[in-house]
């Protein structure tokens, strides 16, 4: 862990430039708006150790798959969400020195993630090689209001010398990933312009032949005023410059307004991209920096309004939950179904930006509860919609009939994951797709989605494990073989306990959701199965069987589900058995040990648990809990959040509290040494679950919306809200007391401390709380 920034409710803050540190910093202090985002790179420029990043959302590159040996089936490429053109850069330079935090001494450096109002600023002063000594202040932000812009203010001081000084504001196309598989850089110039004080470059992808243009425009200030200046043009390939020398003098404030935007050709024709890209600028500029930073500030507001979380005598707790809540909203706002969720937003490279299986699994629950129901419908019509890139996908494994295995990581529907443990083996991201279909309809009631949508990837999906299975005539079962589970800690297993049960699951919802449809809306449901070549009788007579007599592995000693064949034969030690200098284990031990090892990356029995909780009684669980948490390390992000929820619901406070803070402050703090390749957002999106459906018990069965609260001795109150069914809940606990609010103007039923309570109009009802016997 590294806890070097500050505790405070509202911001982020670091005091104090650790360069060692500065990569860490640049993933948590990002900024972005749902369309496109940065890192927290510097505006002038830094000759230290940087991962500059600045991407557009939707915009992607298929780098071509690079492994040492190749198997039939791998992916042609890996899709790389790309580095796009650097916006924010002015290089300044004093007389020929140029400002260069890397070679100065740098004193009071303060860097600060305003939250609440959502902008960035940083504070230094630096003492340059000269001797000079000179004061900047840098504040700017991406507007969520106007996606296409965003506005800079750069402020610096000279506190012992007046000389002159260049200052170059830029935009820089000529970017590369730090990821790519072959050194290669993904962007070909199209044209560029640059004038006194404004410039643009707008470039195309290799191969997918995407389009952006970047553009700027900028203003001076000294003393006061406005500045009037000549500036020179600088154009390099992909590149373009205003260049101004001016004089500055001891104690004296220049001030650089910069102005930009970033259209793309997802939403312009490639023809009008420029001229789209100056209209922007010239609406920003023409707004003004202060204009544009309190509508930042109010829609900032009015989200907080929304969704916050607030925790009253804990501020580590505090600041964690809003710095989760401010990423996902930074990340993806649902307006536009063609786009999803990349494991790290716009904060790092690693994993591609690509869509992965934590969208419905981790995801899909805070879209629910917290925007308009629109949000997560979208985000299951992005699937819908990839459905017969699933298809392709099985056929290339050899799956035939329609079946559908949706992809491990994707950006357009087609797999492009190149490790064969997870390209072949993590099948169970089929079961996440189904189980968000069925989570959207339990939490919205909308039923009518399975004849619109659900229905055909359902199907897609049980034709999927209908094939994947196997008959073991020695057994008399059903297996599967040759599967990864959640944890990825265990490659090539046989009858993962949670592949086989969510396949089982799968079966039987199709099932269900078919019966539903035909008998509903049955004109729909002929048009499906001439669409698809359905044959019901007969292909539901087979999953019928399958889901009947698949084989769970369980061990009645133990009175646990068995995470695979053999896993009990391995040495069953816990984590308490490890040296700390073997922390973590994915940094020091060779991939070998690992995977003979009992150690857990995340939950995986467990995962299902909380997936079905409504299929196992109380001590099912406990049994299980009690035997995996102490054996699982928790090395990868989307796992301490199941912890708290499955250990909330058995009373064990204490250890829901640690997992919720590892969840919640797992960049911030650092927990898996890896928050330099940028944040971990979907496993931000499981630090709300955590909070809600831990600590606030939330459940949804039955139509009903339950809620079964309980407050750690660690906090003196706190509360959240979410939205269902067209109402609009504010849950409350401070002491022993729960409140539950309803800000709708008609009454609702609910489930509080499993009794049925009227929930009036307006009106609020209580209850003590209620502590479960961990």
């Amino acid at each position: 862990m590294k806890e070097y920034l500050k505790h405070d409710e509202w911001s982020i803050i670091e005091e104090g430039f650790i360069p060692e540190y500065n990569r860490i910093s640049e993933s948590i202090f990002s900024i972005g708006n749902g369309r496109f985002g940065q890192r927290a790179n510097f505006e002038e420029q830094y000759s230290g150790d940087t991962l500059p990043g600045n991407y557009l959302a939707g915009i992607y590159y298929p780098d071509k798959t690079k492994v040492g040996w190749w198997k039939i089936g791998y992916p042609e490429y890996f899709a790389k969400v790309l580095n796009a053109s650097s916006w924010a850069g002015i290089n300044i330079d004093f007389d020929g020195e140029a400002l260069d935090l890397a070679e100065c001494k740098v004193e009071d450096f303060r860097r600060e993630l305003n939250m609440k109002e959502g902008f960035l600023l940083r504070t230094f002063t630096a003492k340059m090689k000269s001797g000079r000594r000179v004061k900047v202040e840098a504040k700017r932000f991406c507007s969520i209001v106007r996606d296409e812009i965003a506005a800079l203010e750069y402020r610096i001081t000279p506190l012992d010398f007046s000389s002159p000084i260049n200052i170059t504001p830029y935009v820089d196309f000529d970017v590369e990933n730090e990821d790519s598989n072959y050194d290669e850089k993904f962007w070909v110039e199209v044209d560029k312009k640059v004038k006194r004080r404004q410039g643009y470059v707008t470039a195309e992808t290799k191969k997918t032949a995407f389009q952006a243009c970047t553009g700027m425009k900028f203003s001076i200030e000294q003393g006061g005023k406005e500045v009037d200046f000549d500036a020179y043009r600088i154009e390099k390939e992909k590149y373009v410059a205003c260049s101004v020398d001016l004089a500055c003098k001891e104690g004296e404030t220049t001030v650089i307004y910069k102005y930009a935007a970033n259209v793309t050709s997802l939403n312009y024709k490639k023809k009008e991209l420029m001229d789209r890209c100056k209209a922007a600028v010239k609406e920003a500029y023409k707004e003004g920096f202060q204009s544009l930073l309190r509508e930042q500030a109010i829609a900032w507001g009015n989200k907080w309004e929304e969704a916050d979380i607030r925790i009253e005598g804990d501020v580590a707790a505090q600041q964690g939950i809003r710095f989760n809540i401010f990423q996902l909203y930074q990340t993806y706002t649902g307006e536009d179904e063609r786009l999803n969720i990349g494991p790290k937003g716009f904060t790092g490279e690693k994993y591609g930006g690509s869509t992965y299986w934590d969208t419905e699994a981790y995801c899909f629950p805070f879209y629910l509860a917290t925007a308009d129901q629109s949000v997560a419908r979208n985000l299951l019509v992005y699937r819908y919609k990839h459905l017969q890139k699933a298809i392709e996908n099985a056929e290339k494994l050899g799956f035939t009939d329609g079946a559908a295995l949706y992809p491990m990581v994707t950006m357009n529907g087609e797999e492009s994951h190149n490790e064969w443990e997870i390209t072949f083996e993590e099948i169970h991201r089929n079961g996440a797709i189904a189980y968000a279909i069925y989570d959207y309809i339990r939490y919205t009631g909308e039923q009518e989605y399975l004849s619109e949508y659900g229905l055909e990837v359902l199907i897609g999906i049980a034709r999927f494990w209908a094939q994947r299975v196997h008959f073991s005539k020695r057994n008399g079962q059903y297996m599967m073989h040759g599967v990864t589970g959640p944890n990825e800690y265990e490659n090539n297993v046989n009858n993962n306990w949670y592949t086989n049960y969510i396949a089982k699951w799968c079966l039987e919802y199709a099932m269900e959701a078919i019966e539903y449809v035909a008998q509903n809306h049955p004109e729909r449901y002929q048009e499906i199965e001439e669409k698809i070549k359905f044959y019901r009788n007969t292909e539901t007579g087979k999953w019928k069987d399958i889901a009947g007599n698949i084989y769970l592995p369980k061990d009645d000693e133990l009175g646990i589900l068995v995470q695979h064949d053999g896993f009990l034969d391995k040495e069953l030690l816990t984590v308490d058995d490890l040296k700390p200098e073997d922390r973590p284990i994915n940094q020091n031990w060779s991939w070998d040990r690992i995977l003979r090892s009992v150690f857990i990356k995340q939950a995986d029995v467990l995962q299902g648990l909380y997936f079905f909780e409504d299929h196992f009684d109380t001590d099912t669980i406990r049994r299980n809990f009690d035997f995996y948490e102490p054996r699982t390390v928790h090395e990868s992000s989307l796992s301490p959040c199941v912890h708290v929820i499955l250990g909330a619901l058995l009373g064990r406070e204490e250890k829901a509290y640690e997992m919720y803070l590892r969840t919640a402050r797992l960049d911030l703090d650092d927990y898996n040494n890896d928050t330099e390749d940028g944040c971990h957002i979907t496993s931000m999106a499981g630090t709300w679950m955590a909070f809600v459906k831990g600590f606030g018990g939330m459940r949804v069965f039955n139509d009903t919306v339950q809620f079964s609260p309980f407050i750690t001795k660690n906090w003196q109150s706190y509360a959240f809200k979410v939205r269902f069914r067209g109402y609009y809940l504010e849950v409350k606990v401070a002491g022993e007391q729960t409140q539950i609010i309803n800000h709708t103007n008609k009454p609702l039923e609910i489930m509080l401390y499993g009794e049925r309570r009227e929930l009036p109009a307006n009106g609020t009802v209580e209850a003590a709380v209620v502590h479960r016997q961990g």
